[in-house]
């Protein structure tokens, strides 16, 4: 089996995942920036964490031969203080140009505030300045339909932003469509607890088909599990699907959309 894990916190992670997560097949690892378990309180701490992403995880990664790559950003839990949000998106250029770096994400929702909506345009903006990919974050529970509602809006009306270069990730069975049918990719986050499991996510695969859709574990701080991609994969072959369709979904459809960007490159 050889799978693509587009959405995986590994700051988070120890070493014995790497080493599981090479066992199983995989092939690269994309980490978009995310909450450290607090709330960092000065852009220096920023600083350091994207100096993280881009040199330090890379040769973690590398230990057990997988290819590492980032997303760059503050993310929505963090995103009230907008203040220090300025702060830390304006870091952001200057990580641009290195060699891991996909693009800006993930950027988004959390409580869909006003002032979460103003960074989250903030973030869009050096995207679309600078011809970066996007990774969105969508809210949770009972406010992800109108979170999801407020993102597409956001980037809709920004005519520079091309759809089949966002993905819009943690869609569950009552946003999928709204992403799809605006010409968005979307991401389905398998958690054990919340979010999606794997039974929902094939469900929604045979329902809304394989096109522009890919799986991810996040396995970050809370609850979650780091081979859930492959775990799915083996569930999908479990339900009669072909090898050819699993590979697909795991492999061939992150990596269309992450070649988008010429850096996203495999050993």
């Amino acid at each position: 089996m050889r799978y693509i894990e587009p959405h995986g916190h590994m700051v988070s992670r120890t070493t014995d995942d790497y080493q599981d997560m090479a066992l199983a097949g995989c092939a690269a690892i994309c980490e978009p920036a995310f909450w450290a378990g607090f709330d960092r309180s000065s852009a220096d701490g920023f600083y350091d964490y994207f100096c993280q992403l881009t040199e330090h995880e890379p040769k973690r990664a590398a230990k057990f031969g997988i290819p590492h790559f980032c997303w760059l950003c503050i993310n929505p839990k963090e995103s009230e203080d907008t203040k220090l949000a300025e702060e830390v998106i304006s870091l952001i250029p200057q990580f641009l140009d290195k060699p891991t770096v996909l693009g800006i994400g993930e950027i988004g929702l959390n409580k869909n505030s006003r002032n979460e909506l103003k960074v989250l345009e903030l973030h869009v903006e050096v995207a679309a300045k600078h011809n970066q990919l996007i990774l969105v974050h969508t809210p949770h529970l009972e406010d992800k339909l109108k979170g999801t509602k407020l993102i597409l809006d956001v980037l809709k009306n920004d005519k520079r932003i091309q759809p089949e270069r966002v993905i819009i990730d943690h869609v569950e069975e009552h946003t999928i469509q709204l992403v799809l049918d605006a010409g968005f990719w979307a991401g389905m986050t398998l958690y054990p607890e919340s979010k999606c499991t794997p039974a929902r996510a094939i469900d929604m695969l045979e329902v809304y088909g394989n096109e522009r859709i890919w799986m991810n574990s996040a396995c970050d701080w809370g609850m979650s599990v780091p081979l859930a991609v492959p775990r799915t994969a083996l569930e999908m072959k479990k339900r009669g699907h072909t090898a050819e369709l699993i590979d697909k979904v795991i492999y061939q459809n992150p990596l269309q959309f992450l070649q988008q960007t010429p850096r996203f490159k495999l050993l």
